[in-house]
């Protein structure tokens, strides 16, 4: 293996020349107003918007852009007066972000009361009643969602009727549900009977009733949940949740505030609510939940469908009363929704901030992330049965020291795997290359292995056959690294050649070739949609660039580092890079805003982010791996034992479900840990007596992983 990589002496810092996405591309990458926010915050040129107009026909400035900066204890069993009701099914949010300081109170208070020309708004469709809800997360932590604005899962109309039924306790069967209603003794104690204990193994009854009644409602069994109803005594939801969520599917705002809150708080034909008013009267509140960020993301939604419905005026006064003077604290995000006002049609304000109207799924996805600061108390969040059944999978899972199955568990027994299906021995050696073997990388769908050499080539093998598919021969100095684009189609080679190089993967011919670079190639990642990515160098200007199809560099950050690795984490929201000194550096990759930092004890070899977002893994050459959270910005995991101290080294996460780290050594030798509990499960004799220089995971075969050493071999 070569020693490091060459470098220049660090030369003083020069801002190097930027550019920025514009607002369509960005938009297309995103969504959720949160999205647009965030677009229009990191777009170098605002979107056109017809101006808007003063009391005395004047047009208003347009604001300019800038840099962007336990579960409750529930109550003891009691019975409920039957209401009917059912959960809906969409998932979606609305939260804050961060916007530009500008001064709106010019369009507010101009523009409110100066529209009385406009059009009427137009007739929106009535929403059906009963939706079904669904939830992944536990409504009792209240929060903004995470989740894409727009929901795009179908409602089942079967799924509705069923949990319809079974909130109402009807009895009444349909041709498509299954099983039939069977008279049952368990329950409320019949006559002469002993009374029922208030527990089931330790367990509240009325939790175990009502999630049984909404299981057997999702099955398909409405007829039998509505007789478990009746006996049981308990009801899936109470009335007053039910108006709740029938006021906000109708879209009758007046309503959802005088239940959410507990009282009327009307004044002068608009909605006026302070911070604090919740007066205890109105829907119970999981705990921490905060009544007015409830409150101000309903009358976001009500201005939204004003402007959608084209009644300007009365959107603008919804904007200045019901927004902007109760909820001065929301500053920023009341700024963003004044521009919002200036979108010249539904059609514009609908693209613009990735939203589906009044008569999409917009109040599902509302009352999704409203539902998530009720109380599940009152307010039980769809599928938490299979909700509770995931969890204890995910906990025997992350128990089983060996996990080497993609599928799931059974319920019916406890999950373990074997060591003997754990792959430890050597199965094949691929030797199409003449030199030092430095990385290696699966396509996302496990059927094609990259291999890069220090003979300048990249090899591709068909993981089937382990036939040659392609030899990539057009570098003429070593290749360092490897990258596959999000569908397999394309790969990027990145060279001590100074150059990246981007390739048809099913051709095998080069198709775009990256040369502003001073310097060695050292690492590239693509962004999740497949359409632009990042090249990081070991220059000391313009090391690490944002790249587009065109070749065009759509940004580069002024930085004073070498990069020594990079990735976009695969939800696309932030940059990570590791220095060639000590530092790891994460970034917003909307704003292109830095986070934060992280300071190591020891330089740096290699970078890798897990599938879901939440870690990074930092090898250092002190032989150390540090498995960083990346929301808590602190240590999860320490990995030590290989050998990195002269070589590059890379190390990442693998196995089923990413339940393993795993890296190469100098001493010739593969170590894997479990991820959770840091236990070192194996250390592999793999490619004696040489370095072994990286490894991977076949993302599709947890029984399949390859190593690439300074033996000229790759083995599986």
């Amino acid at each position: 293996m070569s020693d490091e990589l060459p470098q220049d002496q660090p030369a003083p810092h020069s801002s190097a020349s930027t550019s920025a996405f514009s607002s369509e591309q960005i938009l297309t990458q995103t969504s959720g107003l949160e999205a647009a926010a965030a677009s229009y915050t990191a777009s170098s040129d605002p979107p056109h918007f017809a101006a808007a107009r003063g009391p005395a026909g004047e047009a208003l400035e347009h604001i300019p852009p800038s840099a962007a900066p336990q579960l409750p204890a529930l109550s003891s069993a009691r019975r409920r007066r039957r209401s009917p009701s059912s959960p809906l099914a969409s998932q979606a949010s609305l939260s804050s972000v961060p916007l530009p300081d500008q001064t709106v109170e010019g369009i507010i208070l101009a523009s409110a009361g100066t529209q009385q020309g406009d059009s009427q708004p137009s007739t929106k469709r009535r929403r059906l009643k009963h939706r079904n809800m669904r939830l992944d997360t536990d409504p009792s932590t209240p929060g903004p969602s995470t989740r894409p604005f727009i929901s795009t899962s179908p409602i089942s109309p079967l799924h509705k009727a069923a949990l319809a039924n079974a909130a109402a306790g009807s009895s009444q069967s349909s041709p498509a549900m299954n099983g039939t209603a069977v008279a049952l003794t368990n329950g409320s104690a019949p006559s002469g009977s002993q009374p029922l204990e208030p527990t089931y193994f330790g367990h509240d009854r009325e939790e175990v009733a009502r999630i049984l009644i909404q299981s057997l409602a999702e099955l398909g069994y409405s007829e039998t949940a509505a007789v478990l109803t009746r006996e049981s005594g308990f009801e899936l939801d109470v009335p007053t949740v039910t108006k709740f969520r029938t006021a906000i599917l109708d879209g009758d705002w007046d309503e959802a505030e005088r239940i959410l809150m507990g009282r009327d708080h009307v004044q002068g034909g608009h909605s006026i609510m302070v911070r604090g008013a919740h007066n205890g009267k109105g829907l119970k509140l999981a705990r921490g939940a905060d009544a007015n960020e409830m409150l101000f993301r309903m009358r976001q939604q009500k201005l939204l469908e004003l402007l959608e419905g084209g009644d300007v005026h009365s959107a603008m006064a919804v904007l200045r009363l019901e927004l902007h003077l109760p909820f001065m604290n929301h500053d920023n995000r009341i700024r963003f929704l004044s521009l919002v006002t200036l979108t010249p049609s539904a059609e514009v304000l609908r693209s613009f901030i990735q939203w589906d109207g009044a008569s999409g799924r917009s109040r599902e996805s509302l009352l999704i992330d409203l539902s998530k600061s009720i109380s599940p108390a009152v307010m039980m969040p769809e599928g938490r049965l299979a909700t509770l059944f995931q969890q204890v999978k995910d906990d025997q899972i992350s128990k089983c020291l060996y996990h080497s199955t993609s599928g799931s568990p059974s319920l019916y027994m406890d999950h373990i795997c074997e060591r003997e299906n754990f792959p430890t021995l050597m199965a094949l050696e691929l030797d199409k290359q003449s030199k030092e073997i430095w990385h290696l990388a699966f396509s996302h769908d496990g059927t094609r292995l990259a291999a890069a050499s220090q003979d300048c080539s990249v090899v591709l093998y068909e993981t089937h056959s382990w036939a040659v598919v392609h030899y990539l021969r057009e570098h003429v100095k070593e290749v360092a690294y490897v990258s596959w684009s999000p569908d397999d189609s394309k790969i990027i080679t990145c060279s001590f050649d100074y150059t990246a190089r981007v390739w048809n993967s099913l051709a095998g011919t080069c198709v775009l070739v990256i040369d502003h670079h001073k310097q060695p190639v050292t690492s590239a990642s693509w962004s999740p949609d497949g359409q632009s990515f990042v090249t990081g160098s070991v220059d000391i200007t313009r090391q690490l660039c944002l790249w587009d199809l065109n070749k065009t560099c759509l940004y580069s950050w002024p930085i004073n580092f070498r990069i020594q690795d990079c990735r976009i984490s695969p939800d696309a929201r932030r940059l990570i890079v590791i220095s060639t000194e000590k530092q790891a550096f994460i970034y917003d990759l909307k704003s292109r805003e830095e986070e934060y930092h992280i300071n190591f004890n020891a330089k740096l070899n290699s970078l890798s982010v897990s599938q879901d977002s939440k870690y990074i893994l930092v090898s250092q050459k002190n032989g150390e791996i540090h498995m960083i959270d990346i929301e808590e910005r602190d240590l999860f995991r320490r990995f030590t034992g290989p050998k990195q101290d002269n070589f590059v080294i890379r190390s990442d996460f693998g196995g089923a479900g990413e339940h393993f780290v795993i890296s190469g050594s100098e001493d010739s030798r593969i170590f894997i840990w479990h991820k959770e509990n840091g236990v070192l499960l194996e250390t592999l004799d793999a490619h004696t007596p040489v370095s072994v220089n990286a490894v991977a995971w076949n993302p599709q075969n947890p029984s399949m992983f390859a190593s690439a050493g300074d033996d000229n071999l790759v083995r599986m």
